[in-house]
């Protein structure tokens, strides 16, 4: 193959994943030729309604994969955060990259950090699972449906709609806007999202010219941390807009996963973790998820799911 074509949104942010997997594929391969295909998708189109409204976050990468399908690209590169839990037939996931800062982080232009916000100050995030968190937290505190890219969330700030946003740290790092950084939530505050601060390749599993090119940028580690948290998603019916969060970690081949379900109103807030050796991965995702739904977590599902 002389030039591989990757399907990518037009935002910026998915324009510097994209743009990262190119020269990150160049210098696996000597000679390769790389091509963006920017398409706008549903998602990027239908931003007046919350995300949960709008039809979820698959509404980002359908027409990426239309792309790959009709043979106007190769693979398609994406923040695993916006991955589906299921694939559709046909597709796979083969390459999961080297993790970024995993925090959500708070942004603002009068506030440190979240405990500063005055009671009745406005946050900004469309996430029912940072929304869930932050009423648990600061539930003295108003929070509004916020969508858009980065830069659009900012200007929003700016223009003094909110007193604060929050954003994950991956994105606001990636282009270059750590100074405008508040403060990294801790992860007890807000637990993030599945698979937050990852990019993940997708292309067809038939693929295997693409497949054999792409291999070189997957992170083992990273790979294996993300597919339990997407384990535990989906016991937990793999909604992506559900006040659902996971976080697994690696260490001397021990992987960790701690999740979470919570009501959206902060009223309640189901956790359960668990450590097992790499071999177990999967199983560790499943056990966390089906803790979760046995304390509680189905009933919470359900009522957002109805």
């Amino acid at each position: 193959m002389k030039t591989l074509k990757i399907a990518t949104r037009q935002s910026p942010l998915a324009l510097w994943q994209a743009e990262h997997v190119k020269q990150q594929l160049q210098a696996a391969h000597q000679g390769l030729e790389v091509e963006l295909v920017g398409m706008t998708t549903a998602g990027d189109r239908f931003l007046e309604a919350p995300l949960v409204q709008a039809g979820g976050k698959g509404l980002f990468i359908k027409e990426l994969e239309q792309a790959i399908i009709q043979g106007e690209a190769h693979i398609a590169v994406h923040s695993m955060k916006d991955v589906t839990i299921d694939m559709p037939e046909g597709f796979v996931l083969p390459v999961i990259m080297q993790r970024e800062d995993v925090h959500d982080v708070l942004i603002s232009n009068h506030y440190n950090s979240i405990s500063d916000i005055p009671e009745e100050g406005i946050v900004g995030t469309s996430s029912l699972r940072r929304q869930s968190q932050l009423r648990a937290f600061r539930p003295d505190i108003k929070i509004h449906d916020l969508r858009g890219n980065v830069g659009t969330r900012l200007s929003k700030l700016d223009a003094d709609e909110y007193d604060a946003i929050i954003l994950a740290a991956a994105g606001v790092i990636r282009l270059g806007m750590q100074d405008r950084i508040a403060q990294f939530i801790p992860i007890n505050n807000i637990l993030p999202a599945i698979g937050q601060g990852a990019i993940g390749i997708e292309c067809l599993q038939e693929a295997e010219d693409v497949l054999e090119l792409i291999a070189p940028l997957n992170d083992e580690d990273t790979q294996c941390c993300v597919e339990t948290e997407r384990a535990m998603s989906r016991c937990l019916y793999g909604g992506c807009q559900l006040p659902i969060a996971g976080q697994a970690t690696m260490e001397n081949d021990v992987v960790t996963l701690s999740g979470i379900v919570a009501r959206v109103d902060g009223t309640e807030i189901i956790k359960s973790s668990l450590s097992g050796p790499r071999k177990d991965a999967q199983l560790i995702g499943h056990e966390v998820g089906e803790r979760l739904l046995a304390n509680g977590a189905e009933e919470i599902l359900k009522a957002v799911l109805c």
